[in-house]
């Protein structure tokens, strides 16, 4: 049978919520679900789209990085760049196309490689790994939402029709952006992929243009080309060279992988076949498939031709800050080649689209951080709200913006950091995949996709060192929250769903006409003299009569660094002819003790007693043990989980100590 614990509290004991408090506490979980992002569900089973839409919602990220990738590709690769973008691209379609079409089999739920990889490692060593990946997975996102919001403002501002008056102002631009941004979230997010159709497709439409009629005039300029040449020949040698520093620079490009990552998970959106089940969701899978080609099809195309002509048509000196083209490359050409008018038009898709691309990733925020932190124990319970992880995720932007002063190439280490880190766990995770199923080959190939990842990634961060600082700042804001958060919230109730067999039930009806009397029992050997040693400490620690009839309950931790334990299966034995016992599972035996003495409470309506001994050694080593293992202070645990869950102390079950 199914019980739900509860305290026997009235309404009228306790005061209500201020009405701020109020709002921003609201319980969104349904509205969460309409977020897009990394880690978002579909807000129903109906509501799911083609695989060309949700590749826009993906898009929004992915192919927004046009707005600011070849003027980074230009200040780090110079007239190199053309061909250290073919390495790039070559890396998207040979390695990470690969790499995360195997995520989208392995998990196609939209949990992504750190999913994967909880599930190779156990216990702390797991959660922490997690914790880590969630850092720069943060600093992704975050970034994500600041460079696109810097980078909106740059268009902005160097548009001719935008009044002079706010140059010099990006950072208090920026910043309302990220404020208009967060209002959105703050009222909610809806109908998101509908509007990502909208914007990439005009956005997209947009930029074939300008790379036509720049393309165009690469063709029909005397010298464009022989000068471009010239140049490469000039400052670096053979072809041989040539090749050999497009291999060296185009880690330095790796903000055009940014944004493809989302593919897999906003899977849970793409329509799949009338037959697709939860545990084999073949259509989905395929449709994601699918959806991550095109992508890097479409992507691949831009990155090359985009690259190309903003090398060869615009001069080096407006590449960098504070010149014409530094982080508008192709709104420079727009402007030069095809008008003020149509410039503008360009100005405004961009800017929609990278505002949108913050959104996404607000979005990815708001769904990540729940998926994980609270069921780990690691994130307040307002943590389950929100608009209050909103205010919080629009603060850090704010932080982040002023720390590097709305400046799209000073942001670019930071997110390329978080990017390739997400990258090479989710090579690591296929690889450790295929090899676990046997695929020698398809492993070795993964390692070696791997292995160019982390190569990319050191390469980097040695290169840009900020950002693995950035990083290493969210994870040790992460790491803190998280541990302070699982201080606070180990005296809670991990459970409120308890399940007891048949057995169990007779146990308690019969002992609920006299008194219910509960020992706990630390299981060894399980045999007559560990059960008949037991019986006797608890009557002479307790003074109880010899006849006195009692039930042992024995509490098997399975893993203590889980937070969150299902239903607790509460089971009845009857040993030896004579002992009753009642075992369960659990990731804590305090927190598991104090909730079955509350379902014992309401199920019989007896107020129940509970006995233990004193746990020997240091009472802090002990509290250490509870907090890292699930054992150690057992007695007064119990009893502080259950006054905190009881305020009551007439309703309170009796906890005895000898």
């Amino acid at each position: 049978m199914t019980t739900t614990v509860h305290p026997r509290t009235t309404p009228d004991r306790e005061p209500g919520p201020g009405r701020l408090r109020g709002w921003l506490l609201e319980d969104m979980a349904d509205r969460a679900t309409s977020h897009p992002g990394p880690h978002a569900q579909p807000p129903s089973g109906d509501r799911t789209h083609p695989w060309w839409k949700v590749m826009c919602l993906t898009g929004v990220d992915y192919f927004s990085t046009l707005g600011y990738q070849p003027g980074i590709a230009a200040i780090a690769a110079g007239v190199l760049s053309p061909f250290a973008t073919l390495v790039l691209v070559a890396l998207t379609v040979f390695g990470a196309l690969p790499v995360y079409r195997r995520v989208a089999e392995e998990s196609p739920h939209g949990e992504g490689s750190i999913a994967m990889l909880e599930r190779l490692l156990s216990f702390w060593k797991g959660k922490l790994f997690v914790l880590v990946l969630l850092g720069f997975a943060a600093t992704d996102f975050l970034i994500t939402m600041t460079l696109s919001a810097a980078d909106a403002t740059a268009h902005i501002v160097e548009n001719p029709n935008v009044p002079a008056l706010l140059h010099g102002h990006q950072v208090a631009i920026t910043l309302v952006l990220l404020a208009l941004l967060g209002g959105v979230f703050l009222r909610g997010f809806t109908e998101a992929i509908g509007i990502a159709v909208t914007l990439v497709g005009v956005y997209l439409s947009l930029n074939v243009v300008v790379i036509a009629v720049s393309m165009w005039h690469v063709v029909t300029e005397p010298g464009v080309v022989t000068d471009w040449s010239t140049a490469l020949t000039t400052q670096h040698g053979d072809p041989l060279m040539i090749v050999a520093l497009s291999l060296l620079v185009f880690p330095k490009l790796a903000l055009g992988m940014s944004g493809f990552e989302t593919g897999v998970a906003v899977m849970t959106h793409v329509r799949g076949d009338h037959g697709d089940t939860e545990a084999d969701p073949a259509g989905r899978i395929r449709g994601a498939k699918r959806m991550l080609a095109v992508a890097a099809g479409i992507m691949s195309v831009f990155l090359v031709t985009s690259s190309f002509v903003t090398t060869l048509l615009i001069p080096p000196a407006a590449f960098q800050p504070g010149g014409a083209a530094s982080g508008r490359a192709l709104a420079y050409l727009a402007h030069g080649y095809l008008g003020n008018g149509f410039g503008t038009v360009y100005d405004v898709s961009t800017i929609a689209i990278l505002w949108f691309a913050g959104a996404s990733a607000m979005a990815g925020l708001l769904n990540l951080i729940p998926r994980y932190l609270p069921r780990y124990g690691m994130a307040p319970s307002w943590a389950r709200a929100v608009r209050p992880l909103v205010l919080l995720l629009t603060a850090v932007a704010f932080l982040v913006t002023w720390i590097f002063q709305a400046d799209v190439n000073a942001q670019g280490g930071a997110y390329a950091t978080g990017v390739l880190v997400l990258f090479t766990s989710a090579g690591t995770a296929v690889t450790l995949a295929a090899r676990r199923a046997g695929q020698r080959w398809l492993s070795r190939a993964f390692a070696v996709i791997t292995l160019v990842f982390v190569y990319t990634t050191v390469d980097n961060v040695v290169e840009r060192p900020d950002g693995v600082k950035i990083g290493a700042c969210f994870i040790g804001g992460i790491l803190a929250i998280s541990v302070a958060s699982r201080l606070n919230r180990s005296f809670e109730l991990r459970t409120t769903d308890v399940r007891l067999d048949e057995t169990a039930e007779l146990f308690l009806r019969d002992c609920a006409r006299r008194t219910i009397r509960l020992v706990a029992n630390e299981p060894g050997a399980r045999d007559r003299e560990e059960y008949d040693d037991k019986l006797r400490q608890i009557q002479s620690d307790h003074d109880l009569p010899l006849d006195t009839d009692v039930i042992f309950v024995e509490v098997t931790v399975t893993d203590p660094s889980d937070f969150e334990t299902g239903a607790l299966e509460v089971h009845g034995h009857v040993l030896h002819g004579t002992y009753r016992v009642l075992t369960l599972e659990s990731s804590s035996v305090a927190n598991a003790l104090a909730t079955l003495l509350l379902t014992v409470r309401d199920r019989t309506g007896v107020t129940p007693h509970i006995y233990f001994e004193w746990t020997e050694g240091n009472p802090a080593a002990n509290l250490a043990r509870f907090l890292l293992f699930g054992v150690g202070e057992v007695a007064p645990v119990t009893r502080e989980v259950l006054r905190r869950a009881e305020p009551h102390r007439r309703d309170r079950p009796r906890v005895h100590v000898g």
